[in-house]
Order: structure tokens, then C-alpha cells, then sequence
């Protein structure tokens, strides 16, 4: 009994705890993002509130707006005024009881650039939480990097069969610069069966080689099992020189941002190659995957911990912006074709669609859950 109960406590300290920090805090950036951006468009909000189902407990604010913790703590909402729910779908029933004064300050009675600046704010605020942190540790801790060099080149691999030489130096990959050995293996990483182009700088020239990167698994620093695409070069301390490159706080945010910029672009790039079959779907975790994750990131240390919810924020951020309802891109896309037909799209073709998307989003849900459980 005794076991059972200190299992338990671990489990609720070790795992539970550091995952409902990096949840809390992500979905808590996101809502405040469309709080934050809608309050400044003139916007009533009814409710803030952290997690969905009953409300464990709450307050309100000299606005009226209702702060709120709930007992699913898997995400949360916005409720504007004049919202039938969570998903800023407009009440008819709200919206013809609402006075003169609410409805100016109604959701949908605000100008397309209004709603559209509010609904994005989510997703956007999740990319300045992954700047900040990374500015953070880039400020504290720097960058260690090294040249982009071939030392040595495996036999048999694919930069063997591509015509790869020790000394040979990277200057693009597919078209995109590299400046160190980590750019190199990022752009490779992402790319496993794409047949690439890359050029290299031998005894003062550049020459294009052509290599398809294969894929290998590996064991990342949280101890996951990851599917990655390799060439068969290695870098070594002598022709690579590592060092550490230090950032004051403008170079930091340079860096910080620029660095977000390729993580959202290797994100959509993974969604791409997943939707057509590319990618292993055991590379998609649930809540069960993060929290484990989390687990694993608290026992490294709290600045593993802060680096996995920047990572989480971006990924969350990103699907968010598929033109998905209920997701922020769904509605993005509607107003999008609003400001094209210049008339908002009929409520039975809305309805249509939010009912479609709605299922696809449980069935994405009920994907990655089952992955997380008994898939992989």
C-alpha cells in the first residue's frame, strides 16, 4: 500500500505537475492573446477561462468578464459577448435579447479586420511565447555551434553515394544557406526520402551534389524515440571548431526570432509530409505524449522544462492556424472569403462546415490519444 501510494505521488510530482505547468501556461498565452487583442478592438468578453467542463472555482473582474479555472484542464476559451460557445459561433437567441450598448461591443458586430486581428492573436501570441524563451536562454546561455564541415564521410551512405570528401564545406541545402553543422543536420532531419541538392565548397569551388537522406531512428535528450534522415557525414572538433557564441538581449531576440521563423516552418513542413502519408504517425503525441515529456524535461532541469512548453507553444500555434473549424484557422478562412465576396458566408453553409470540422477535429483527438495509449 504504502508503494502504491508514493507510485502515485511521483507520478502526480514527477509528471503531472511539470505538464499541467507547460499546458496551463501555453493554452494561458494563447487565450489571453485573443483577450488581450479583442479588449483593444473594443470588444466585450463574457468569459477567460482555463480548461473546459464545470468551473472549480472563478471571478469577476470590474468588466463583468468571468475569470475562471475549469475541471478539463486540456485547454481553454474566450467567450465573447454574443458567443452561443467557446468556439465564437454567434447565439441568435443571445444576440436578439443584447441592448443597444452590447451589441456594439459584440463579436460579430465588429468590423472583419476586428474579428480577424482577435481570432489571430492566439496563435500569434504562442510564437512571441517561443521568442521569449528562446531570447531568454539565448541571452543566458548562448549558442554552442560549429563550422559546417565534412570530416568524415560513412561508407556506403548516401553522401558516400552522392560524392561527398572530407574537407568538403556546406553553403545551402535545397536552396537554403547554412552557416554551422546544426543548420545542416536540421534542414536534413526534416527531409528523409527527398532527394536534396546540396552545394559544397571543395578546394575554392562551389559544386552541387544531389543526396537523398535516409531515415533512422534515434533517441532525442528526453529519451523519445524519433524518425530523422541522415546523409552519413560527421563533423569533428578539428575541421568543425565548436564554440560557444554569446548574445547580448538584441542579438538574442534576433536569434530567438529567427530561430522560431524555422521551427514553425519544419512544423507546417512535418503536417505537409504527415497528410500525405510521409511521416511515421507515432510521431504525433497526445497529452499523454506531452505529459510524459514533461516528466522527462522537469528531471533535466526547469530550463529543459521552459525549452519543451516554447516547442509545445509553436506546435500549438501552428495547428491552430489550419483552416479548420472550429480551430482559429476556420474561422480566418471565412473571413477571408468574406473580404473576397465582400458579404459574410451563409449560416447554413457555416453550420455545414463547423459540424464537419468539429468531427475531424475529435477524430484527430481520438487519433493521437490512441496513438499515445496503444499505437505506438
Amino acid at each position: 500500500m504504502l508503494s502504491l501510494i508514493s507510485g502515485a505521488g511521483s507520478l502526480f510530482v514527477g509528471t503531472i505537475i511539470p505538464f499541467l505547468f507547460v499546458l496551463t501556461v501555453v493554452v494561458f498565452i494563447h487565450e489571453m492573446g485573443h483577450y488581450l487583442v479583442g479588449r483593444w478592438c473594443g470588444i466585450g468578453v463574457k468569459a477567460f477561462s482555463i480548461g473546459f467542463g464545470p468551473e472549480l472555482f472563478g471571478f469577476y473582474d470590474r468588466r463583468g468578464t468571468r475569470w475562471k479555472l475549469s475541471a478539463i484542464p486540456l485547454g481553454g476559451y474566450v467567450k465573447f459577448v454574443g458567443d452561443m460557445s467557446a468556439t465564437s459561433t454567434p447565439d441568435p437567441q443571445e444576440v436578439s435579447n443584447l441592448d443597444e450598448e452590447e451589441l456594439k461591443v459584440a463579436f460579430h458586430t465588429q468590423a472583419l479586420w476586428k474579428r480577424a486581428a482577435t481570432v489571430a492573436a492566439g496563435p500569434f501570441f504562442n510564437f512571441l511565447l517561443t521568442i521569449a524563451v528562446f531570447t531568454v536562454m539565448f541571452t543566458l546561455y548562448g549558442q554552442y555551434v560549429a563550422e559546417p564541415m565534412v570530416a568524415e564521410v560513412r561508407p556506403g551512405s548516401p553522401a558516400a553515394e552522392a560524392g561527398f570528401k572530407p574537407g568538403d564545406r556546406f553553403v545551402s541545402v535545397d536552396g537554403t544557406k547554412v552557416d554551422t553543422f546544426g543548420d545542416v543536420q536540421r534542414l536534413v532531419s526534416d527531409r528523409p526520402g527527398d532527394k536534396l541538392a546540396f552545394v559544397v565548397r571543395r578546394d575554392g569551388k562551389d559544386i552541387t551534389l544531389m543526396a537523398t537522406p535516409q531515415a533512422t531512428e534515434q533517441k532525442d535528450v528526453l529519451g523519445n524515440t524519433v524518425k530523422i534522415g541522415i546523409i552519413g557525414v560527421v563533423n569533428d572538433e578539428a575541421l568543425g571548431k565548436p564554440h560557444r557564441v554569446t548574445y547580448g538581449p538584441v542579438g538574442a531576440l534576433g536569434q530567438a526570432t529567427i530561430q522560431t521563423a524555422e521551427i514553425i516552418g519544419r512544423t507546417g513542413q512535418f503536417l505537409q509530409r504527415f497528410a500525405v502519408g510521409r511521416e511515421d504517425r507515432c510521431q504525433l503525441g497526445g497529452p499523454v505524449k506531452i505529459a510524459d515529456m514533461a516528466g522527462r524535461a522537469a528531471k533535466l532541469g526547469f530550463e529543459w522544462l521552459v525549452q519543451l512548453m516554447a516547442l509545445l507553444s509553436v506546435g500549438i500555434g501552428v495547428l491552430n492556424l489550419l483552416p479548420i473549424p472550429p480551430l482559429d484557422g476556420g474561422h480566418l478562412m471565412f473571413y477571408l472569403i468574406e473580404a473576397v465576396i465582400r458579404r459574410p458566408v451563409s449560416d447554413r453553409i457555416v453550420e455545414l462546415v463547423y459540424r464537419a470540422g468539429f468531427v475531424l477535429v475529435l477524430a484527430f483527438m481520438g487519433f493521437v490519444f490512441w496513438n499515445d495509449l496503444f499505437g505506438c
